[in-house]
């Protein structure tokens, strides 16, 4: 997709526009738009002035030009300082923003980015994530950014749409994607989650009874049209769940079950639970650590449990569309 926006590939069919112009018949260096690649792909023999100002080098701007705009622009991407530098000196970060510098330096409407974190460490990926949404917020253009990385995807971006194979399976605000995916695939694909295959007991306005062979009678709340009989999804996100050892007293609308813990995962502001249920299939629960007076984990491999969520967190999504 990012290769046939920046003029790289033809589509088979279809137009591609930006401000309303189809930019097809435009070839690559007269569309508004420019890449970051997942190499960086800097020129190694030039500085880091030389690899920002290179752009503009070829449209012949004059030399002070060429100085003031490289300067604000190595000042945006905060390497103030490092304009002498060769590539080669430079950390993975420090030549990510170069890149995004020599990318930006031309004013595109679209800055086009490819997997653009994925060779820095978590820690500098994450700082990094910060550093491109500031940069976004101050230049106001339109990122399309290509990962792989659900949680990338998640915390930096405004709109997501979620592909396989070529088909885009959903597009919508990360709140939209994770809370109210559209199929099996997304619900899948972003983030942790409980599926479970089910059929329609009785349907009360939003209040739909489902009948799960691995878990039972379950209550699940869905806007959308279902009827008896029908067969459906469901599907439950693991830190929806509460968990204890002491059965809990609660309203109809909650679905409450039981189990035996088979694995806890302390992971330090959470612990997964893996829960047995009824000896059959398994679910996840993830658990927050709070207050620091949660002092670790206080359900223990092989404890028998109850578990339960309220049948508004639950969800009822579609077949994958084949």
């Amino acid at each position: 997709m990012l290769r046939i926006i920046a003029g790289f590939e033809n589509p088979d069919a279809g137009a591609v526009s930006i401000d309303d112009i189809d930019i097809l018949p435009l070839p690559p260096n007269r569309r508004h738009a420019n890449t970051v690649f997942q190499n960086y792909a800097l020129f190694p023999h030039l500085t880091v002035f030389e690899n920002v100002a290179f752009s503009m080098r070829l449209k012949r701007a004059s030399r002070k030009d060429v100085q003031l705009k490289v300067s604000d622009y190595l000042h945006l991407v905060e390497l103030d300082g490092q304009a002498d530098k060769m590539p080669s000196q430079l950390s993975g970060g420090q030549k990510q923003r170069v890149a995004i510098a020599r990318a930006l330096i031309n004013e595109p409407s679209v800055l086009l980015l490819d997997e653009p974190l994925s060779a820095l460490d978590a820690k500098l990926r994450q700082h990094m994530l910060i550093e491109l949404d500031s940069i976004h917020d101050k230049i106001g253009i339109t990122f399309i950014y290509v990962t792989h990385d659900q949680q990338e995807a998640l915390s930096v971006s405004d709109r997501i749409a979620v592909m396989d194979k070529g088909n885009v399976l959903q597009v919508g605000t990360p709140y939209e994607i994770y809370e109210s995916p559209a199929d099996i695939f997304v619900a899948n694909f972003i983030g942790e989650t409980n599926l479970f295959q089910a059929s329609v007991k009785a349907v009360e306005g939003e209040l739909v009874d489902l009948e799960v062979p691995e878990l039972g009678d379950i209550r699940v709340t869905t806007t959308c049209p279902v009827s008896v009989g029908a067969t459906v999804n469901f599907t439950i996100r693991p830190e929806k769940i509460r968990i204890s050892r002491a059965q809990p007293t609660l309203a109809s609308e909650y679905n409450i079950l039981q189990g035996t813990v088979e694995e806890p995962i302390y992971t330090g502001f959470q612990t997964k639970y893996f829960v047995r249920i009824d000896g059959t299939t398994t679910m996840k629960i993830f658990k927050q650590h709070i207050n620091y007076t949660d002092e670790g984990p206080d359900i223990h491999w092989k404890d028998s449990v109850y578990v339960w969520w309220h049948a508004e967190d639950g969800y009822i999504v579609e077949d994958r569309p084949q």
